[in-house]
């Protein structure tokens, strides 16, 4: 039977959305079975084999919903194969350089021997809703900074580990 792989998001605009489903595409096309999910919308993580948690980052904070899921379902979730993902920076830094997992989510990565984290670029556009949001963009700082070719490339990474070693599931 296929590994069935989930990769729960937490988002508020949507931009951490394209990331998971991006995600999920390529791991697909590995021959996994893979969906997205708004992290908030999955009840249990039983019927996965392997599970993918991003969130976008908010003054130095995962994204609520990522957080809870991680709260929520951390035995299960520690069973699994795990990996992690952020999104957020406004600028080019992601792509330039590794940036670190903020501190609550590198404390959950020890807790549940989440096997990697990455930091992609995030994303926001005009009609973002927050007020922190419209105000960085009324100062110019909003735009595009995800790299969907370092997307492609994580997502097919952890596709290649999950079909070349039954020890992982």
């Amino acid at each position: 039977m296929p590994t069935n792989v989930l990769v729960a998001y937490g988002t508020t605009n949507g931009s951490t959305a394209e990331i998971a489903e991006t995600i999920a595409e390529v791991l697909r096309k590995d021959g996994l079975t893979a969906e997205a999910l708004p992290a908030a919308a999955v009840p249990d993580v039983a019927a996965y084999d392997a599970v993918v948690v991003g969130g976008g980052l908010y003054a130095g904070h995962w994204h609520k919903d990522a957080r809870r899921f991680v709260r929520r379902h951390g035995k299960a979730l520690g069973e699994r194969p795990l990996w992690f993902f952020s999104s957020g920076p406004l600028d080019p830094s992601a792509s330039e350089r590794d940036i670190p997992p903020v501190p609550g989510v590198k404390k959950a990565m020890y807790r549940l021997d989440a096997r990697e984290h990455v930091t992609f670029g995030g994303c926001l556009r005009e009609g973002a809703k927050g007020w922190v949001a419209r105000m960085i963009l009324r100062n110019g700082k909003g735009g595009d900074f995800r790299d969907f070719e370092r997307i492609e490339a994580w997502a097919a990474k952890i596709g290649h580990e999950l079909t070349s070693r039954a020890d992982l599931v």
